[in-house]
C-alpha cells in the first residue's frame, strides 16, 4: 500500500518540477524567436509588404471642391478651422523643385550632388518606408538646406483610407523624420496627386482633413513626367515654366531608374539660372517660416529607436537571406550527394550474391523513450517482444502523467523493463536508457512505432561488416490516408 502512495507523491512533485523548469528551458529560444519574428515583421512593414495598399481612385465629380481650389495655386492651405481653404502660387522667376518617393540609395545622392553643384534647393517628399531605411540621406537633405515633406509612410491612395489610417501614415512618417534628422515638417503631398484642378469629391475631404492636422498640401503646376523616362530633352521641356512664371515642378528621385532625371538636372539648373530663375525652398519662395520644427525629448528618442530598429532588422534579415541562400546551396549539394551515394549503395546491396557477412546473432537492447504514450505504448512493446531476434526492451518513461509506465509494468512481459525519470526530454531519456542497457548494440525507437518481427534482425545484420558503425532505419507512416499522416509521410521521406 505504501508504494502507490509514494509513487503518487513523486508524480505530483514531478509535475511541479515540469512547470518550474520548462519556462526557464524555453525562455531564451522563445525570446529569440519573438525577436526574429518582430524583425521580419518590421522589415515587411518598411518594404511595403505589410499594410501596403496599391489601389488608385479613379476620377470623381468635383462638385464639393471650392472653385478657389480648382482654379487656384498648387499650395493648398486648409489649416484654419471654420474658414475657407486658400491657395498660394509661387512668385515669378522662382522655381520650387520637388522630388517624390525617395530617398533612394542610388539616385537621391546624385540628385543632391547636382543641386549642391549649382547652389540650388528644393523639397523632398519622402515616404516613411524609404526614409526609415536610408535615414542618412534625409539628414543630408536637411543639412544641405533642403526642405523635407511627408509623402505618407506606405504610399497608399488616401481616398480609400480611414482617418485613423491617415493619422497613422502621417505620424509614422513624422516618427521617421524625427529619428533621421531630428525634425518635424508641416509640408504634405498626397500620393498620386497632380494639379489642384484635379481635386475631386474623393480627394478633397482628405485634403481638408490633412489641413485640420496642421499641414500645407503641396501639389504641383508643372509636371516633368520624368517617371515616364521620355528622354532628357523632353523632361527639360516639360519642366520649363512659361513666360517667367513661378512653378512647383514635380520630379522623382526614387521609384526606378532616374538617370534621365539626374542628367536633365545637370542641364536644366544652369540654363534656368541664366534666365534669372532662383531654385529655392517652398517656404522661402512664399516668404513663410521654415516648414521644419526641431524635435526634442521623448519624441526624438522614439524616432531614433524606430530608425535604429529598422537598421538592425535590415542587417539581421540580410544576414538571414545570405545564410538561407548558403543553406539552400548546401541542401542541394547534399541532395545530389545523397542521390549519387544511394544509387551506388542500391547497386551494391542489390547484387545477387551480396551479404553483409555471416549472420549476426548478438543480442541487442531496444530503447523506447516515452512521454504520455499510453495510447500507443502497448502495441509498440508487443510488436517488439514478437521479434524473431534476441532482444531486451527498456521503456524509459520521461515523466509521463498518463500512466504510461504503469501500463507497461502491468503487462508483466519478460525482458521488458521500465526506467522512470523526471521529464527531461527525449535525448536525456535515450542517454538514461543507454546507461541501463545490458548489451553494447542499442536500437532506438519511438514510443508510437510498431516493428515487424524481422525488423530488429534486419537492422543489426549490417554490423556483421566490421566497417559498419551505425545503421539508420526508414520509418514509415501507417495512417497515410489522413491529411496529417500524409504530411508526416512526406516529412519522413525527406528526412
Amino acid at each position: 500500500m505504501t508504494t502507490p502512495v509514494s509513487r503518487g507523491r513523486h508524480n505530483r512533485k514531478k509535475k511541479r518540477t515540469v512547470r518550474r523548469r520548462l519556462p526557464m528551458r524555453y525562455l531564451l529560444p522563445s525570446l529569440l524567436l519573438v525577436a526574429l519574428l518582430a524583425m521580419l515583421m518590421l522589415r515587411g512593414y518598411v518594404h511595403s509588404e505589410i499594410l501596403a495598399d496599391h489601389r488608385v481612385q479613379p476620377p470623381a465629380p468635383t462638385t464639393q471642391v471650392p472653385d478657389k481650389v480648382l482654379e487656384g495655386g498648387p499650395v493648398i492651405d486648409a489649416r484654419a478651422e471654420g474658414e475657407e481653404a486658400t491657395t498660394l502660387r509661387i512668385p515669378d522667376h522662382k522655381i520650387v523643385l520637388t522630388f517624390d518617393d525617395g530617398p533612394d540609395p542610388v539616385w537621391t545622392p546624385r540628385v543632391l550632388d547636382e543641386l549642391k553643384e549649382h547652389d540650388a534647393h528644393g523639397v523632398f517628399f519622402v515616404t516613411g518606408t524609404m526614409a526609415s531605411r536610408y535615414p542618412d540621406l534625409v539628414k543630408r537633405m536637411v543639412d544641405e538646406g533642403h526642405e523635407v515633406g511627408l509623402h505618407t509612410f506606405n504610399h497608399p491612395d488616401l481616398s480609400f483610407q480611414s482617418t485613423s489610417r491617415i493619422d497613422w501614415e502621417l505620424s509614422q512618417n513624422q516618427l521617421v523624420l524625427a529619428g533621421a534628422a531630428g525634425i518635424r515638417t508641416s509640408l504634405f503631398r498626397p500620393p498620386y496627386s497632380s494639379f489642384s484642378d484635379a481635386m475631386d469629391n474623393k480627394s478633397w475631404p482628405v485634403t481638408q482633413y490633412i489641413g485640420s492636422r496642421g499641414y500645407l498640401t503641396v501639389v504641383n503646376n508643372t509636371d516633368s513626367e520624368d517617371w515616364k523616362r521620355p528622354g532628357v530633352h523632353a523632361i527639360i521641356k516639360r519642366a520649363t515654366p512659361k513666360h517667367g512664371n513661378g512653378a512647383i515642378i514635380l520630379m522623382h528621385d526614387s521609384g526606378g531608374d532616374r538617370s534621365q532625371t539626374v542628367a536633365a538636372l545637370g542641364r536644366f539648373l544652369p540654363e534656368m539660372q541664366e534666365r534669372g530663375y532662383e531654385f529655392t525652398n517652398l517656404t522661402s519662395a512664399l516668404g513663410a517660416p521654415s516648414a521644419h520644427t526641431p524635435v526634442t525629448g521623448l519624441a526624438l528618442w522614439k524616432g531614433k529607436a524606430f530608425v535604429g530598429a529598422v537598421k538592425i532588422s535590415e542587417n539581421v534579415t540580410s544576414v538571414l537571406v545570405v545564410g538561407l541562400a548558403a543553406i539552400g546551396v548546401l541542401v542541394m549539394v547534399r541532395f545530389g550527394l545523397m542521390l549519387l551515394l544511394s544509387f551506388l549503395h542500391a547497386r551494391k546491396v542489390r547484387r545477387r550474391n551480396f551479404r553483409w557477412g555471416e549472420p549476426f546473432t548478438r543480442p541487442v537492447s531496444v530503447l523506447v523513450p516515452a512521454y504520455n504514450e499510453r495510447e500507443c505504448i502497448e502495441a509498440t512493446v508487443r510488436s517488439l517482444v514478437a521479434s524473431d531476434y534476441p532482444i531486451e526492451v527498456i521503456v524509459i518513461d520521461d515523466g509521463s502523467t498518463d500512466g504510461t509506465a504503469d501500463l507497461v509494468e502491468a503487462m508483466w512481459i519478460p525482458n521488458v523493463r521500465v526506467v522512470r525519470q523526471r521529464n527531461a526530454g527525449k535525448p536525456a531519456a535515450l542517454n538514461n536508457g543507454i546507461a541501463h542497457a545490458r548489451y553494447d548494440i542499442v536500437v532506438m525507437m519511438d514510443g508510437d512505432t510498431v516493428f515487424e518481427p524481422s525488423t530488429v534482425r534486419e537492422l543489426v545484420q549490417p554490423f556483421a561488416d566490421p566497417k559498419v558503425g551505425a545503421v539508420a532505419g526508414n520509418a514509415k507512416v501507417g495512417n497515410r490516408d489522413s491529411l496529417i499522416g500524409a504530411w508526416q509521410h512526406i516529412e519522413y521521406v525527406m528526412g
